[in-house]
């Protein structure tokens, strides 16, 4: 993002914390199709309900944000929160289709969401903040509001039930 796209952020959530509704629906444009990315590898088939209670958080907590550029982080967390809460007080998943970019082989995509639909939402979560998010392991211990070493052990028991996992499948 360059300097004139968080400068135009800024301004798009300081409208928007004022009550200015068509600022409010372009914001919500912006972060549904994130919020639903990070939703979907740990809610599976309940991330579109995790996706929308997230958006309900987020509209109901954006006049307590106060540091606009920091949208996205925030927004991550209350989703990453979400499909947690969400897939651990539903029932045991069905398969449902994670999105993938397009530039990934689909065998290889459906393989790897098979896995992961295997693993307990809680280690969803962990693996979808560290791998496909990128984050390090003090952010993901922020946003899921947990001590880093409970963190650091549930990505050592998620990757070994990975592997495990892959491990049984692809012999």
């Amino acid at each position: 993002m360059t300097q004139h796209d968080h400068e135009e952020l800024t301004t798009l959530v300081r409208a928007a914390q004022q009550g200015d509704t068509l600022a409010l629906d372009e914001l919500l444009s912006l972060l549904m199709p994130y919020v639903g990315r990070v939703c979907a590898p740990i809610a599976l088939q309940d991330a579109p309900d995790a996706a929308q209670e997230a958006m309900i958080a987020i509209v109901r907590g954006l006049r307590q944000l106060k540091a606009p550029e920091a949208l996205f982080g925030w927004a991550r967390t209350i989703a990453a929160r979400e499909a947690v809460r969400l897939a651990t007080r539903r029932s045991p998943p069905t398969t449902a289709p994670v999105d993938q970019p397009e530039d990934h082989d689909p065998e290889l995509a459906a393989d790897i969401q098979d896995v992961l639909e295997r693993l307990p939402p809680d280690h969803r979560a962990v693996l979808t903040l560290r791998h496909i998010e990128g984050l390090d392991e003090k952010s993901v211990s922020e946003i899921l509001d947990l001590p880093l070493g409970t963190v650091r052990s549930r990505l050592f028991r998620a990757r070994h039930g990975f592997r495990a996992a892959w491990g049984t499948e692809h012999r």
